[in-house]
């Protein structure tokens, strides 16, 4: 008998948690409803399709399709691994990731924090809105223009180094400036975007800790070292969890339309391959499974970095 009460009392119990959800859910059936896009999108763009990632370890034909297509295991991972360009692919996006994350990830925190300094409102909304500007054109609009400026036909910089007594250089097709080149136009693009989370965490801080810290006589400077950082180093530490699982994951877009036969070296990089052996050559299989490598290191890279945050004192991200 006592079993029997139990079990029901567990059965009422559900149904109470259950009915107080769905009660829950409909006194915040807005908030809801604004989450279901974004629900979607994912749904849809994100889980379905790695149905897909099966193919990986197919002979896929798409004639014959997922069903059809005959099992080949580990076959196109061991031939990524043992392909000759694939030293190369990696020490390419490596080095293009760690440029990002040395110079870009610091600028949009620097830029927040010398904005979060203005007092002059007009002023301020005038710099954000010039800094945010870049992030609404296009990777072709943003190239277009590097290509006017550094064209060696009449190209404005070349045109100032001839005037000023030094020789045209061929910046669109050298090894040596297209990391220069690629960052730089990632800083100026993305930068004055990415401070507006940092701006939202440092307008959370209580004035009173700046207030109380310029009576114990801490200058601008102080206040930022000992309050600002301090206060959206959670921040931080999560964009840069964050950033650490894109390592191999830099765009096709921006690289593809600055790559040409002259820089293929140093600009090739696994998305403009999968581009190059997937759609061009049909490769489907094989490109499958260079996305299927790149999704598990940075699956690894997030959880490792997530460990080693928590293991400092930090949040992270779960």
């Amino acid at each position: 008998m006592n079993q029997v009460a139990a079990k029901s009392s567990a059965i009422a119990k559900k149904r109470g948690n259950e009915s107080g959800l769905f009660k829950r859910m409909l006194k915040n059936r807005a908030i809801y409803l604004m989450i279901l896009p974004g629900l979607l999108f994912f749904l849809i763009f994100k889980y379905v399709p790695m149905w897909g990632l099966i193919i990986a370890f197919q002979d896929y034909k798409p004639y014959l399709g997922i069903t059809g297509s005959p099992f080949v295991g580990f076959e196109h991972f061991e031939r990524l691994f043992t392909e000759d360009m694939f030293f190369t692919i990696l020490r390419n996006t490596l080095l293009l990731f760690g440029m990002n994350l040395l110079f870009y990830f610091p600028v949009p925190i620097i830029i927040a924090l010398m904005l979060n300094e203005v007092r002059h409102a007009m002023f301020k909304k005038w710099v954000q809105t010039l800094v945010y500007v870049p992030h609404f054109m296009s990777w072709v609009i943003i190239v277009s223009i590097t290509f006017v400026m550094l064209s060696m036909d009449r190209g404005l910089i070349n045109e100032i180094l001839v005037m000023m007594g030094f020789e045209k250089i061929n910046f669109l097709m050298s090894n040596d400036w297209f990391r220069p080149m690629y960052i730089l136009q990632v800083i100026w693009r993305e930068a004055g975007w990415g401070t507006i989370i940092y701006l939202a965490a440092m307008a959370a801080i209580d004035p009173g800790l700046y207030e109380a810290a310029r009576m114990d006589g801490a200058g601008r400077f102080r206040q930022i070292w000992h309050i600002t950082l301090p206060s959206v180093r959670s921040v931080i530490m999560t964009l840069l969890i964050l950033k650490i699982g894109d390592v191999l994951e830099l765009g096709f877009e921006h690289i593809y339309l600055l790559l040409n036969s002259m820089n293929r070296e140093v600009a090739e990089i696994f998305d403009t391959y999968v581009y190059t052996a997937g759609l061009k050559q049909g490769q489907y299989s094989f490109s499958t499974a260079i996305g299927f490598f790149k999704s598990v290191v940075g699956l690894m890279l997030v959880m490792a970095a997530n460990w080693l945050a928590k293991k400092a004192g930090e949040d992270g991200i779960y």
